[in-house]
């Protein structure tokens, strides 16, 4: 009996799951991808199959990947020391080499297979690949010198569309290229929500440590599940935005302002989170919608 059970719980789920399969079929779906589900492989095995099964149900992923852990645990282990001015990485000559090393020659390497490994094709990219990501360098707090970290002047879709059309799944390194060529590391939140606004996602997904965003930040009881654009900017010039969210607002802020139709931020350490976010009725994290 409890078998019986359990096999007409899993057609409840999949029914469940119908109508938003149906209103998304086509959507393309940009996946900002940090947090815990980087560093522990079943995490990261589990989001790779959840992108893979968006691809196998009509959808069009894009996954954008970040990896600041890593850089600084390669860099230590090269003996060269992280500096950071206010949050913010320091990037010199050496740093920007590693960097690259790390985001586009080990982790979109890594998630493209993972992905593959759940029957899709994925193909790793830089945002230098094809000038998909033209950049600036950005100035620092207080007029700081931060070197090779960029924000990003123009996107190029054109290699990711191809990509998509052609039946794979991009995985983007957060590198941009200046107007000579160099390499300049961006934040992966804020390349995320400029490609969703420039691809028309109809969906930006930032995936974290946290469960979305918290009216007080040390409960994570106190949930918010939805928020309008002019609530999401009231919140974010309020101290109940910690530092580490701050450019995720500002990602999701961007995308709807863009013309994306929902941004969600969710915990990205609970196993299929991107599932339930997306095709369950009441979601698990916090939605930013147009007012």
């Amino acid at each position: 009996m409890s078998e019986q059970n359990g096999i007409e719980a899993r057609a409840e789920v999949l029914i469940e799951a119908l109508p938003y399969i149906q209103q998304f079929r086509g959507a393309t779906i940009v996946v900002k991808y940090g947090g815990a589900a980087m560093v522990d492989d079943e995490l990261k095995r589990s989001v790779c199959a959840d992108v893979a099964l968006l691809h196998y149900v009509g959808m069009r992923p894009v996954i954008v990947h970040g990896g600041g852990k890593k850089i600084s645990e390669v860099m230590e282990r090269l003996g060269l020391e992280p500096t950071f001015i206010e949050g913010l990485r320091v990037t010199d000559d050496a740093t920007m080499e590693v960097a690259e090393m790390v985001l586009v020659g080990t982790i979109a390497q890594d998630l493209a297979s993972q992905v593959q490994a759940a029957g899709v094709s994925a193909v790793a990219i830089s945002g230098r690949d094809g000038c998909v990501l033209g950049a600036c360098r950005m100035e620092g707090p207080n007029g700081a010198d931060l070197g090779h970290v960029g924000e990003v002047t123009e996107i190029r879709p054109r290699l990711i569309l191809d990509l998509i059309n052609a039946g794979h799944i991009p995985v983007i390194s957060p590198i941009g290229r200046d107007t000579s060529g160099a390499p300049l590391n961006i934040n992966a939140d804020h390349v995320a929500g400029a490609l969703a606004v420039e691809l028309e996602a109809q969906k930006l997904v930032t995936l974290s440590d946290v469960p979305g965003l918290l009216a007080d930040r040390e409960d994570p009881l106190t949930l918010i599940s939805e928020l309008s654009l002019t609530e999401a900017r009231e919140m974010l010039t309020s101290d109940a935005v910690g530092s580490g969210m701050i450019p995720k607002m500002q990602s999701c802020i961007m995308a709807v302002e863009g013309g994306v139709e929902r941004a969600h931020m969710i915990d990205g350490s609970r196993p299929h989170s991107l599932l339930i976010e997306l095709f369950s009725e009441q979601g698990i994290g916090t939605m930013v919608v147009a007012d």
